[in-house]
């Protein structure tokens, strides 16, 4: 790593806690980023996130009880990360506002001290309630100022309460997408600089009004410290990335999993439609060829997501992430970002976070470059 002033690029200051470098590390589920990873981001000076999705998978009793298990294995996961990072860092959670259980999933993380709650896949109008008293802080998912000018309001008016974060995330990400399948094939580039340009100077306005910071991450299609340069130049605070960091060492997804990210061609992914209702990116494996086919017989019902209708649904979305996490990639739904074809080697969390940081301060750097 090149000897060079850090202090230059500005950390993320949360409560009495600052993260070095302004990178957030999206939660990926399910079982991708679990303790392993996310630890090892938040001491390398990034902020680590753990995703709450079906995070109890492991534990025996989750076929019979999968909210028991998940609550449990919130604190676990918690615990293990905290030890790896260090009391003093930065650490997050993602938590889908399409689960069925989400109440009692965001109250247990604010149960377990955790430091930040970033929520998505849905609008977390009712995310103040749950933090309450707690030195929690939450950051909602938003695609568009529009949304983030809903919640605020909302936010405002029925808890007098200013998000802590804005994470926006644009039509480049991995997994499921805040936008419909025709967005999808416009100026990426474009679209993202006006998104971003508005938000951040509505974030501005609102942190006089409300007389706190209030950093801005861009999230969707980051993939290196180009990126990151070029979003901080538009005024935002600092990315999220997530597709870059499954492969890592430390990457709590099976090895093949990994693999699969390395081996991607450009060609390989593929906007499905999810069981969910909502258009999600992927990797166009033998899986997803097979159910675009025919109809998978579900046998049993994880109740996990609010708008998954079994009846109709052409497979099981839990059944699908947990078997490829678990190396299974023939029967298991891939989630990618839009760069996966650019990621070449799995190396570790603190040599990544090193490039990414070198990447942003070398002016002869080139997103094209690998």
């Amino acid at each position: 790593m090149k000897n060079i002033a850090f202090n230059e690029l500005k950390g993320i200051k949360l409560g009495e806690k600052i993260a070095k470098y302004p990178i957030l590390q999206g939660g990926m589920g399910v079982g991708v980023s679990l303790h392993n990873l996310a630890g090892a981001v938040s001491k390398a000076g990034g902020i680590g996130c753990i995703s709450t999705a079906d995070i109890g998978f492991k534990n025996p009793d989750f076929i019979k009880n999968p909210l028991k298990a998940n609550l449990e294995a919130i604190g676990k996961e918690i615990k293990m990360a905290r030890e790896i990072a260090g009391q003093d860092k930065i650490l997050a959670v993602n938590v889908m506002v399409a689960l069925k259980d989400y109440a009692e999933i965001v109250k247990e993380c604010v149960h377990q001290n955790i430091d930040l709650i970033v929520s998505g896949a849905g609008i977390p109008l009712n995310l103040p309630e749950f933090i309450k008293g707690s030195k929690t802080k939450i950051a909602p998912i938003v695609s568009s100022l529009r949304c983030l000018e809903l919640i605020t309001r909302s936010w405002k008016k029925k808890y007098d309460y200013i998000p802590d974060m804005v994470v926006i995330e644009g039509p480049k990400a991995g997994g499921h997408l805040g936008f419909k399948k025709e967005e999808l094939d416009g100026d990426y580039d474009s679209m993202m600089e006006k998104i971003v340009t508005d938000v951040v100077g509505f974030v501005r306005k609102l942190e006089i009004e409300a007389g706190k910071t209030i950093p801005v991450i861009v999230a969707g299609g980051v993939f290196d410290g180009f990126d990151m340069k070029k979003y901080i130049d538009l005024g935002a605070d600092g990315v999220q990335m997530a597709t870059r960091f499954v492969a890592t060492d430390e990457c709590d997804a099976s090895r093949a999993y990994k693999e699969a990210y390395v081996n991607a061609k450009k060609e390989d992914i593929k906007i499905i439609q999810s069981p969910v209702g909502m258009p999600g990116r992927a990797l166009n494996n033998l899986f997803i060829q097979k159910v675009s086919q025919t109809k998978e017989t579900i046998t049993h019902c994880y109740g996990c997501i609010k708008t998954c209708n079994v009846k109709d649904a052409p497979y099981c979305i839990t059944k699908a992430l947990i078997n490829a996490v678990e190396g299974r990639l023939d029967e298991g739904l891939i989630f990618v970002g839009a760069n996966v074809d650019r990621v070449k080697e799995i190396i570790p969390v603190d040599e990544l976070m090193n490039r990414i940081v070198d990447e942003f301060y070398d002016n002869r750097y080139s997103s094209k470059a690998v």
